[in-house]
């Protein structure tokens, strides 16, 4: 017997019909850092989808580890054609421990806003590079291929911090624009991505 609900089905003899939303995520692309200047994920090349097909996209940062000390992890969107500069505003704030247990502040980072910024975001500030470190957490952009209303995403990475010191870093904002983003690219602000994985998933 099906379960009908103002006219959708959503039981039908005891399995979820395939149109509900049901929160399973789906690997869609692993990249891997090499010396990388830049990993983007670009809708319609290597099998990689960033369209309607999913309401959220999920990218999973793991064990990022910068080549230059003091670099930060940033992102930026594509809303069509072939530049990543898509309109962004953005907040950010932190909580920091250092090793030496000196210091423990939750702070707004103003210097890491944006305000209609075609330029980077800033999603990990001040990684070390020591043998150690490495910075490890997710973004999470809402769907993307809507073009009406703005495209949100939010962000939350644990830092490998250079002082060493355990930063949780949270970025949230838009993508003031209309058009559909249809690639992310992620890159440090200095230097090359030195080794690490991202993995994007998709979420019904």
């Amino acid at each position: 017997m099906g379960v009908i609900s103002n006219g959708t089905t959503l039981l039908d003899a005891g399995a979820l019909d395939n149109g509900i939303a049901t929160g399973a995520m789906t690997l869609i692309k692993t990249l891997t850092a090499s010396s990388s200047a830049t990993l983007s994920f670009v809708n319609g090349a290597s099998n990689v989808v960033l369209d309607g097909t999913y309401k959220q996209y999920v990218f999973k940062f793991i064990d990022i580890h910068a080549a230059t000390s003091s670099a930060h992890l940033t992102v930026n969107f594509r809303d069509g054609g072939t530049a990543y500069d898509a309109t962004k505003t953005t907040s950010v704030f932190n909580t920091y421990h250092d090793e030496a247990d000196n210091a423990d502040p939750v702070a707004y980072s103003a210097g890491g806003d944006l305000a209609q910024s075609t330029g980077i975001a800033n999603l990990a500030p001040d990684l070390g590079v020591d043998n150690d470190q490495a910075t490890s957490g997710e973004l999470t952009i809402f769907d993307p291929a809507n073009t009406t209303f703005v495209k949100h995403f939010t962000s939350r990475i644990s830092v490998g911090h250079v002082q060493p010191a355990s930063v949780d870093f949270f970025t949230a904002g838009y993508c003031n624009v209309t058009a559909a983003i249809d690639a992310v690219q992620f890159k440090m602000d200095s230097g090359n991505i030195d080794s690490g994985t991202i993995k994007m998933y998709g979420i019904k």
